[in-house]
């Protein structure tokens, strides 16, 4: 059963938005399609959590930001996330919907390798963008968030490296909200071709505490025949974003996609990450960390879909829930028919720091094929009193003996993200988050 409703923007504006732009044709006639399909499709349902009422309504579309002429120009707070000593960044910065800074080497141009935002690349690199755009990753009639995202994506950025390229250095983006009521429809593309590999590590920031935004945030990472990519992401929107996000991979053989995403989030997020297991001996690892406080609201589903033989997927999920917040973590291994001598493992924990705080931890098998190893564990639970006492009796402060504990129960996520950034990132975010 679909349900019409009426949507913020018409096809008078997509097209002409589309236009302003100067996208292709294929682009536009996309956009148009989509907003078509969103006006009769339902919402997603994220088990065990209504998202119905939450706002995906209320925001402002085309926002536009300055250009920077150089990195000092940043404010402290996203300086943290760069290494200035650096000679070069290999970073794309989105201010707002806009191209802000974009830099990288030369020696990766010569080499093909591609770094740039979305819009440049629809322009640029058509023919290779419209090859992966919502084709095979994930689909734009899937429901209304992912058609509404098609029709109005806004920014972005796309990342392709050739064949047998090794990409030594990590590549960057950093997505500023600095518009406090500017929506984030981002769409990331990350391929690698045969025998490459490389390193994209990505920052949402956003400032807006009262003011209304919606992120719909749609990333594709396609890993070719013994490719590698490594993919780290810190999502730290503030209490007036309202996110949705759906990260995908597929793994073609012998192929490896690792997950290293920090879920930090203030307003109430909704997150899918799914990687099909495609070629034979192709391996995945996902791991999560977050913290969530006030009166938010988590959902985090993590899907490995095993359809080669000898496919590994691993998934690690910690979560923090303080005051009233509450959190779903569901981790499914799915091994299809025929993907034999596949291993899919899993583990899910979470932490309440408070009598009123919400946690679910979901480990989920599903096997359809007999000659296969499986295995999960999951914990939901409250900070241990004896724990609290032990340290508090050495004359550690409440506050800083949980503290303590919260970074204890976090660490096994955090040390295993194998990107520095991200791992600095995360700590710093999880001490504001703390206190």
């Amino acid at each position: 059963m679909t349900v019409e409703t009426k949507l913020p923007y018409d096809q008078a504006y997509v097209s002409t938005f589309s236009e302003n732009r100067n996208e292709p044709k294929w682009m536009t006639e996309l956009r148009l399609k989509a907003l078509e399909l969103a006006g009769n499709l339902e919402m997603p349902k994220p088990d065990k959590t209504n998202i119905v009422r939450w706002n995906f309504d209320d925001y402002k579309h085309d926002t536009s930001g300055e250009k920077l002429a150089n990195l000092e120009e940043l404010p402290e707070d996203i300086k943290v996330l760069l290494d200035l000593d650096k000679k070069e960044n290999n970073i794309v910065i989105q201010r707002n919907q806009s191209l802000a800074y974009a830099s990288l080497s030369q020696e990766l141009v010569d080499k093909g390798v591609i770094l740039t935002d979305m819009n440049t690349a629809l322009r640029e690199y058509s023919d290779l963008v419209q090859r992966y755009y919502m084709k095979d990753a994930v689909q734009v009639d899937e429901h209304k968030m992912t058609a509404l995202h098609a029709a109005l994506m806004n920014g972005g950025v796309f990342v392709y490296v050739p064949k047998n390229v090794v990409v030594e250095e990590p590549l960057q983006a950093i997505f500023w909200q600095e518009d406090k009521e500017a929506a984030s429809f981002n769409h990331v593309i990350v391929v690698a071709e045969a025998n490459s590999s490389l390193t994209y590590v990505e920052n949402y920031i956003s400032d807006n505490q009262d003011e209304h935004a919606v992120a719909n945030i749609v990333t594709e990472v396609i890993a070719h025949d013994n490719a590698s990519v490594t993919y780290g992401a810190v999502d730290n929107f503030a209490h007036g974003t309202t996110t949705y996000v759906n990260r995908r991979g597929l793994a073609h053989r012998d192929a490896k996609i690792e997950w290293n995403l920090g879920q930090m989030n203030e307003g109430n997020t909704v997150s899918e990450n799914t990687t099909h297991l495609i070629g034979d001996n192709s391996y995945s690892y996902a791991k999560t960390v977050s913290v969530g406080r006030g009166d938010q609201t988590y959902n985090f589903t993590t899907n490995i879909i095993h359809h080669g033989k000898q496919s590994e997927g691993y998934i690690l999920q910690h979560g923090v829930m303080k005051e009233k917040a509450s959190a779903i973590f569901n981790g499914v291994g799915k091994i299809e028919h025929g993907a034999s001598k596949s291993n899919a493992e899993q583990e899910s924990r979470v932490l309440m720091l408070s009598k009123d705080a919400r946690g679910d931890a979901n480990p989920i098998l599903l096997i359809d094929e007999d000659d296969v190893t499986a295995g999960h564990a999951a914990s939901v639970g409250r900070v241990d009193p004896v724990q609290l006492y032990y340290l508090m009796s050495r004359g550690i402060s409440q506050q800083e003996a949980e503290r303590l504990v919260i970074h204890g129960f976090l660490a096994p996520v955090v040390k295993e993200i194998p990107i520095k950034a991200v791992r600095d990132q995360l700590t710093e975010v999880i001490e504001r988050k703390v206190y």
